[in-house]
């Protein structure tokens, strides 16, 4: 039942904290979901990392998830961005594991990226043909940790994401 529940709430958790404005759902696809926000414009595939510990329910320091964003206007699309769910040791560093492939990620804080545009579209062919992912690193109390995320779905809402960023779905979602 959890697991039917997950991409429901995990367009909950996005929509809240979105202007209300920018609540413009393309759709859920299995544990992702795809949204527009036409204020920026911006489109971007998302998903909520695993629950962790006894039931889901142990302490995190931020609420994770995984974004794959296009923006039409900077001409970028495919950018891959981790929202942590603990503060990061300083220089910490930060494994992506995507199916068989490693990424060292940049950021700091309670955030990671792709070090640049060619890991951005290595990291979204992985997600692509893989299950499962995992983010880990060290928290700045030196313990490390590790986001878990189902693939189910990515490649659909990323296309999804791309598709609703492009110019004429823009433009009609302006209208209406």
């Amino acid at each position: 039942m959890t697991r039917l529940l997950a991409p429901a709430l995990a367009f909950a958790v996005l929509a809240l904290a979105l202007p209300a404005a920018a609540k413009d759902s393309l759709g859920v696809f299995s544990d992702w979901a795809a949204f527009r926000d036409t204020q920026v414009p911006r489109c971007y595939a998302f998903a909520k990392a695993e629950p962790i510990g006894p039931r889901g329910m142990a302490a995190r320091d931020y609420e994770p998830y995984a974004s794959i964003g296009t923006w039409p206007s900077r001409e970028v699309r495919g950018q891959v961005h981790f929202r942590l769910s603990r503060e990061l040791a300083e220089g910490a560093l930060i494994t992506l594991r995507v199916g068989g492939r490693s990424f060292a990620l940049t950021g700091g804080g309670g955030d990671a990226w792709a070090r640049d545009q060619a890991m951005d579209a290595a990291i979204v062919a992985a997600i692509r043909s893989a299950d499962s992912m995992s983010v880990t690193s060290i928290t700045n109390t030196g313990r490390r940790f590790t986001d878990r995320y189902q693939l189910a779905g990515a490649a659909t809402a990323m296309d999804a994401a791309t598709l609703g960023c492009a110019p004429a779905a823009l433009r009609e979602a302006r209208r209406n």
